[in-house]
């Protein structure tokens, strides 16, 4: 059926690298291991790679935030922060501004991060823009979601198809070695 490998202590890093994994999978894996279950998908892929190449722990370079970083409040002119971390002050902030429709999306938070020094008044007409932009193109996709990127792909060549296909399909895709790309060859998973 499957040729992936159980992720243990044992499974060699090139394999690991070569397979998909869950995210609910890499993080057993650093809590059986002593290591920090935190993070994104991203970061707990690079945690474990490096332990099962070194048997080390990869240390986290995340500064630490300072605790009156964490409290002051946020003003039309109060500049965006190095390292902004979206909390609830900053939800607040933004749904004041913008209203209850505001949600921290990918693109926005990548904004954020890219303009520190700006003014958070800027920051609201850059939501409004990406917004915009947003309703007039296809929005593109992080590398962390495969699964996403998978299946809107999948409709994309399979008009008409099935969520429980583009599904059976995925399943398909990430027992196999290599990338979890969307492949026309993919299809066969169908025919079992």
């Amino acid at each position: 059926m499957s040729d992936r490998p159980v992720l243990c202590k044992d499974t060699d890093a090139e394999s690991f690298k070569s397979y998909y994994y869950l995210k609910e999978e890499l993080m057993r894996f650093c809590k059986e291991n002593g290591l920090s279950a935190s993070g994104s998908k991203a970061q707990l892929t690079e945690r474990v790679a490096y332990f099962l190449e070194t048997g080390r722990e990869l240390k986290n370079s995340t500064p630490s935030r300072s605790k009156a970083a964490l409290t002051e409040s946020i003003t039309d002119e109060t500049l965006i922060e190095e390292n902004i971390v979206c909390s609830q002050k900053h939800r607040a902030y933004f749904e004041d501004r913008i209203g209850k429709s505001f949600s921290f999306n990918v693109a926005f938070q990548k904004w954020l991060k890219a303009n520190a020094g700006k003014r958070y008044t800027e920051a609201v007409d850059a939501y409004r823009q990406i917004i915009s932009d947003k309703k007039k193109q296809k929005t593109a996709i992080d590398s962390q979601f495969e699964y996403n990127t998978y299946i809107r792909d999948f409709f994309d060549d399979n008009k008409g198809s099935s969520l429980q296909d583009a599904i059976k399909c995925w399943k398909y895709k990430k027992s196999l070695k290599g990338h979890n790309r969307y492949e026309r060859s993919d299809l066969t998973a169908l025919e079992e």
